[in-house]
């Protein structure tokens, strides 16, 4: 079983680092992404999830007809900083889902970095902070899944980055890459 790569409008960006000269950005999915995948590939009554260790830990499993059982892959979270009980469910239950293969992509993601001239940054004492909304305009994928083309803007609706991946040396070029 394989799960389709995720669009642009399904991926979310959070400042990572930040300091007077730029920021760092990461792609994630959220948990609704997850569950919309799962029902478009397999069918929503033929998948499931399960809490252990106080939702720690959380089982996706998937019914397969061929075999007539389910089969189940299972990850951990951490808790968030706002709401921690609720945060820690969900980072399981991405997690698993990663297990499954959906999202793995975004590990194949460049470091993103805004320089402090395309964001607005703000001192805070002695540390930054930003007040920057970013969002993914666009991304391609290699014919390997991995990451090959990327576009971000931000709130104003500004290019702030754009990622191309070199081409390689064996001949691969843009025309093996396909886009989400």
């Amino acid at each position: 079983m394989e799960f389709r790569k995720l669009n642009a409008n399904e991926i979310s960006c959070r400042v990572n680092q930040i300091n007077e000269k730029g920021l760092s950005l990461l792609l994630y999915k959220d948990a609704r992404v997850d569950m919309q995948i799962l029902d478009e590939t397999v069918g929503c009554m033929n998948w499931k999830k399960e809490y252990k260790r106080e939702n720690q830990n959380c089982v996706v499993s998937i019914y397969d007809e061929t075999k007539k059982e389910w089969v189940s892959k299972e990850d951990t979270g951490t808790e968030s900083f706002s709401e921690a009980e609720k945060g820690l469910a969900s980072d399981s239950f991405k997690r698993a889902c990663v297990n499954w293969g959906i999202g793995r992509e975004l590990y194949t993601a460049p470091f993103i970095y805004i320089s402090a001239d395309k964001c607005n940054i703000t001192p805070k004492g002695n540390k930054f902070t930003t007040y920057d909304k970013f969002y993914v305009e666009k991304i391609v994928y290699d014919k390997f899944g991995d990451i090959s083309g990327l576009a971000i803007k931000n709130q104003d609706n500004k290019r702030v980055y754009v990622y191309q991946k070199p081409v390689k040396k064996d001949g691969e070029n843009n025309e093996d890459n396909k886009q989400a």
